[in-house]
């Protein structure tokens, strides 16, 4: 019974510190999340220096919810208000192994029914899976993608976790539902879950790197740290894979490092004939042809030798993702939503702008989430100046800083003479944003960049996610100016 081989795991297991609580329920499940958790759940609560005191995280999440067992990665100051429930404490590397033999037990993966493949990098991550499940998915292999913009089965949306990578607990709970409905699953790998221990013990038959650039330095402290965190997905590949990677800097500095465990392969962006990219407009970004390699190299792994003719028209498979680099023309004016919310990210994609656009003018509309790495803020500022006729400067998800504040950090990018305008609403600033687009002569050639919320549908402050789309406020303007729009 699942009762008596949690019971047997709970009491074998060489925890640093443990104390009993005998009169609490025999466990029958487990839980990362408290506000899921029942008389008999083992919630695995996994505390971060996140500035919350535990007396908060007490607050929170434990007190009035009901669970059989607490295990933490550390011991907490709220331990003697928990007084029937069991509590034990991981050693301080043994978290991830901890929780993965549990997952083991509750929801076990048949060996070698799955193929994995996962892909990590700052940039260009979900593109690269979601241009990957099309390939597969187009050679009859069935496909479970797991990232950014949710779980999808076969292309069709299953369930949005929340998370690029979700918590182990929960991935082992959708790779178990999905075992026997799918030949491959492909997956977003973050630093977060490499460093956390999220994809703990996944056996990727292969996996990709995109590229490297500054980002998640609230969580990671330094970029040594974060480029640790992303290397750690070498360790999880098999042998006999490999890592493909698209940035010769990351090849580079993998092997300064020593040996790397598996062969690391460095692409060029894909080379692609005029008919690909007059039908797959997207794929004239650079960006987007390397994530197109990256794709292709793995997709070939997983389907072997292929006549010619199907290598080369793989990009026939892709389709446009959500929120990235996504479209609307009318007439002279090109209005481009994108989820780009880092400096080498706005770099990209302006640079990409300027080359493929260069008749045109770019206004650029964007800002800074809170409560993350404010180094970034006056270097996306910079990013944004270098390539932009005009600016809006809004709100992106303040989370819970003021959106001021995290404006006022952007600007201290900007070169002193630099024009600009602030609209805190992000509503009010993309109809400002229209607005001078329909007051420039309609011969001049405008290409508009709305960044960083992408295939988002929320803003998030004060604790809240409010229904939000900059999707939607591109199409009530579009019908406010009477301009009909092509994507």
């Amino acid at each position: 019974m699942l009762t008596d081989a949690l019971t047997h795991l709970l009491a074998t297991t060489d925890f640093a510190w443990s104390r009993p609580a005998p009169e609490a329920p025999r466990p029958t499940n487990i839980q990362w999340r408290a506000d899921a958790c029942d008389d008999g759940s083992i919630l695995f609560f996994q505390r971060f220096d996140d500035g919350l005191t535990d007396s908060e995280i007490h607050r929170r999440y434990f007190a009035g919810r009901r669970f059989a067992a607490l295990v933490t990665n550390r011991p907490l100051d709220c331990f003697d208000r928990m007084p029937g429930v069991a509590l034990h404490v991981t050693r301080p590397d043994d978290w991830a192994e901890v929780v993965r033999r549990f997952c083991d037990v509750v929801y076990p993966l048949a060996p070698g029914a799955l193929r994995f493949i996962g892909v990590t990098g700052t940039n260009g991550k979900t593109t690269t899976v979601k241009y990957l499940e099309s390939i597969l998915a187009a050679h009859g292999r069935r496909v479970l993608s797991i990232g950014t913009l949710g779980v999808f089965l076969d292309d069709v949306r299953q369930v949005e976790t929340g998370f690029t990578s979700p918590p182990l607990i929960e991935l082992r709970r959708l790779l178990h539902a999905n075992q026997e409905q799918a030949d491959v699953v492909v997956m977003e790998a973050s630093s977060h879950a490499l460093d956390q221990g999220r994809v703990a013990g996944i056996p990727f038959q292969d996996a990709g790197w995109t590229n490297f650039t500054q980002d998640h330095l609230d969580y990671h402290r330094d970029e040594a740290s974060y480029f640790a965190a992303k290397a750690r997905l070498l360790d999880l590949i098999q042998p006999g894979g490999r890592l493909y990677c698209t940035s010769r800097a990351v090849a580079d500095r993998l092997a300064a490092s020593g040996p790397t465990p598996v062969p690391v392969e460095v692409l060029e962006p894909a080379r692609l004939p005029p008919e690909a990219i007059a039908a797959k407009p997207f794929l004239a970004l650079a960006h987007n042809r390397a994530n197109y390699a990256l794709a292709v190299a793995l997709a070939e792994r997983v389907l072997g030798a292929l006549p010619d003719d199907a290598t080369r028209q793989h990009w026939r498979h892709l389709q446009p993702v959500d929120g990235r680099f996504d479209c609307r023309v009318h007439g002279n004016r090109a209005i481009v939503i994108d989820f780009a919310h880092t400096p080498d990210a706005l770099d990209t994609i302006l640079g990409a702008i300027r080359d493929g656009f260069p008749d045109a003018r770019v206004v650029t509309l964007f800002g800074c989430g809170g409560d993350r790495d404010r180094f970034k803020r006056p270097l996306m500022g910079a990013a944004v100046a270098r390539h932009s006729d005009a600016i809006i400067v809004t709100s992106d998800n303040p989370r819970h800083e003021p959106p001021e504040r995290i404006i006022d950090d952007i600007l201290t990018g900007f070169p002193e003479d630099q024009d600009y305008s602030v609209v805190v609403d992000r509503a009010e600033a993309i109809a400002r944003l229209f607005d001078q687009l329909a007051a420039r002569p309609d011969d001049e050639p405008w290409v508009a960049l709305i960044a960083g919320k992408g295939h988002e549908r929320y803003i998030d402050r004060d604790g809240h996610k409010t229904p939000y789309s900059d999707q939607e406020q591109v199409e009530c303007n579009l019908q406010r100016l009477g301009w009909t729009s092509t994507s």
